[in-house]
């Protein structure tokens, strides 16, 4: 059977904005069937990283709070700290960048939380027994609310092709070592010119896999490493290290396995902003020309299902001029077809969406219901 997904576009007219339409359609696609009634309900958003423009305004995220609020529950926005050295990398500089990109309390009207602690370094793991995943390294907070809801701004991505909703929980809920489960199939490595020798890796590792050699230069003993990214997580100096080799087929496939695992036995809901779709992800400090018009606003309780309509709303959209995969001479013929694929020809997105189908995450054939 095919899924629901409901769609709005971004044309407004007196007593009708952008705001009021994202609330018609949230209601619209069912929102208010949830339970809510004191319940915590993680709204799991990206920030943005700063000097990145193309993320979520948060004046979208105030409309649902107030929403959720009004229904009895008790939301708050979240994400999980980064994988790579940034400026969202642990939970100070992450709160800073989320208030510098305007989501605080006062414009919110709820708290901000970063899922997975201080340095990344709470999780829960969560049992799923999938093909690629046993368990699933989720950051405490999102593990712990009772309801998930998922705003996801869809836009390109360099290894998962394009980042939706299924990239937006399944990497974006992970903690750091969940992170480095998804984007890696080889334990973690030494940059010794980085190290201080300041010995918190050591201290931190729970396998005894890690000390400073005589030159006070953090050495792992891979018999007894087990690959769980401890040390990439409590590292400051950048020493400690991933080894970014996952196939975008597999990972994706492990994204979709996160997922699983985030909205398992919890109502779960999902919306995508095709709007500023940006080549890349808003995890680089700059975000480039939009490769196609703003488009509109989709929401389903079916994860892959809103993916692959929005995949689809993009496709049938013109390509911008002056975007990345612009040409004066074929531009006709991105009209239909496949953007992502064209600005990000190695990743495979596709693969991610296949497997959610198959594990029961949600299905690729969708009804799209215009609000």
């Amino acid at each position: 059977m095919s899924s629901k997904v409901y769609f709005t576009n971004l044309r407004t007219r007196p007593g009708m904005n952008l705001l009021d339409k994202l609330e018609r359609l949230v209601k619209k696609a069912g929102i208010e069937n949830i339970d809510f009634k004191n319940k915590f309900v993680a709204i799991k958003i990206h920030f943005g990283e700063p000097g990145n423009l193309a993320y979520i305004r948060p004046n979208y995220a105030a409309r649902l709070v107030k929403i959720i609020k009004s229904l009895g529950g008790k939301p708050f926005l979240t994400d999980a700290n980064t994988l790579y050295t940034g400026r969202r990398s642990n939970a100070l500089d992450h709160l800073e960048s989320a208030y510098e990109n305007g989501f605080n309390p006062h414009t919110l009207g709820c708290h901000v939380v970063i899922a997975d602690g201080l340095k990344g370094t709470n999780y829960k793991e969560i049992p799923i027994n999938l093909e690629y995943c046993k368990t699933a390294k989720i950051g405490t907070e999102i593990a712990e609310s009772d309801v998930i809801i998922s705003m996801a701004h869809f836009k390109g991505h360099e290894q998962a092709g394009f980042g939706g909703t299924l990239k937006n929980l399944g990497m974006g809920c992970a903690s750091r070592g969940g992170k480095l489960e998804l984007h890696s199939t080889s334990k973690p490595v030494i940059k010794t010119r980085n190290c201080v020798g300041c010995g918190i890796c050591v201290n931190s590792c729970a396998y005894d896999a890690i000390h400073l050699n005589e030159n006070r230069v953090a050495v792992i003993d891979y018999d007894k490493c087990v690959g769980c990214g401890q040390c990439v997580a409590v590292c400051q100096y950048n020493a400690a290290q991933v080894v970014w080799n996952e196939a975008s087929e597999i990972m994706n496939k492990k994204i979709a396995e996160y997922t699983y695992a985030i909205v398992k036995d919890k109502p779960a809901f999902y919306i995508n902003f095709i709007m500023n779709v940006s080549p890349d992800c808003d995890c680089w400090s700059h975000n480039d020309y939009p490769l196609v018009p703003d488009i509109g606003i989709a929401a389903s309780f079916d994860p892959v299902a809103l993916d692959m309509a929005s995949v689809d709303l993009v496709k049938s959209a013109p390509v911008l001029p002056g975007s990345k995969i612009y040409s004066h001479e074929h531009q006709h013929e991105f009209v239909g077809e496949d953007k992502f694929k064209f600005v990000h020809p190695n990743a495979d997105w596709e693969a991610g969406l296949i497997h959610g189908e198959k594990i029961g995450l949600g299905t690729r054939d969708y009804e799209l219901i215009e609000v």
